[in-house]
């Protein structure tokens, strides 16, 4: 099925929900401490709401879009039915199979996620100022400077927020912060421009090179992000390349060698190509959001995959090329 993203228009439009108040402010789903898989050391990654592509193996369903998300949790459900008398929307429904969310009637008010009282829903998506953020992620500064980390902003698409990026950025450099941003690269290129001073390293996806499988299967258009990538590394900013090896999608052998050589021809900061495998723990998420993940039933990939695209890489000339992720072996 084809996929669709955000045409330029609604770029344009995608940062109102962050910048309307007078102070901007960032909306996240997640701050993951002591990550050690986002970046140089140990670090702290924010992960941001909304995303202009919609891939179709992506592991992170709730940062897609831009609001906040509303998910029920079965196993915390004691059935109390006091989110119900407060809906005022009557959006919600308990029955047999579950709690029914309508999803086009909820507003997001919250106003059921207080009423709970078993916790059982969960408003994911937080609004922080630059100051609120700042104070959370400088708890772990300790562990940047012993291990040489820093800060992660990742997503979802962390650059959608470029508005919040702009206010915080400065900020952390301020304090001496090492600064990194996990992107896919399907925003126009004066995002980036708007931030790029202050960033110390870009963790930037290369999915697929195919223009028509790239648009295929993440609605997304792979000049757009290829030029990005080459503009970035002409400002001399280290990058880390990343590929998610996916089963009937990126796993071949052409795509990963034509990435390879895409690197090694156009991007002379790249500092290393990470390929990282499939992984379907993230099935939860998708059924806590009411939505169906065509990858659900799919198996992990072989270990031994893994390794044979590790070695078309190198044979490119790469020199720092990685894997890491869940794997099975033959035959499992």
């Amino acid at each position: 099925m084809l996929k669709t993203s955000l045409g330029e228009k609604e770029f344009e439009r995608s940062g109102d929900f962050i910048s309307g108040a007078k102070k901007v402010d960032g909306i996240i789903f997640n701050i993951q401490r002591y990550s050690t898989e986002d970046g140089p050391g140990i670090r702290t990654t924010v992960f941001m709401k909304g995303c202009p592509l919609r891939c179709s193996w992506c592991q992170n369903p709730e940062g897609l879009s831009k609001e906040p998300d509303l998910v029920w949790y079965q196993t915390r459900c004691v059935a109390a039915l006091e989110c119900l008398k407060v809906c005022r929307e009557e959006a919600l429904k308990l029955t047999e199979e579950g709690m029914s969310i309508d999803r086009e009637k909820c507003t997001r008010c919250g106003e059921c996620v207080k009423a709970c009282p078993a916790g059982a829903l969960e408003l994911i998506g937080k609004r922080y100022n630059t100051e609120e953020l700042l104070d959370e992620v400088l708890r772990d500064r300790v562990f940047y400077e012993k291990s040489n980390g820093g800060v992660t902003f990742g997503g979802g698409e962390p650059m959608l927020q470029v508005d919040f990026l702009e206010d915080i950025l400065p900020k952390l450099k301020e304090t001496n912060i090492h600064v990194a941003i996990d992107t896919c690269g399907a925003v126009p290129w004066k995002y980036f421009e708007r931030i790029i001073d202050y960033v110390d390293l870009f963790l930037f996806d290369l999915k697929l090179l195919d223009e028509q499988k790239f648009r295929e299967y993440t609605g997304g258009n792979i000049g757009l992000v290829t030029d990005n990538a080459r503009q970035i590394s002409s400002r001399k900013i280290p990058m880390w390349v990343r590929t998610p090896i996916i089963p009937g999608y990126t796993d071949d052998e052409e795509n990963i060698r034509s990435i390879s050589e895409f690197v090694v021809r156009n991007l002379p900061t790249a500092q290393r190509y990470d390929l990282l495998s499939f992984n379907n723990m993230c099935k939860s998420k998708y059924e806590r959001l009411g939505m169906n993940w065509e990858l659900k039933d799919v198996p992990l990939i072989e270990k031994g995959d893994m390794e044979e695209f590790r070695k078309i890489a190198e044979g490119t000339g790469l020199s720092n090329v990685r894997w890491s992720g869940p794997t099975r072996i033959g035959g499992e």
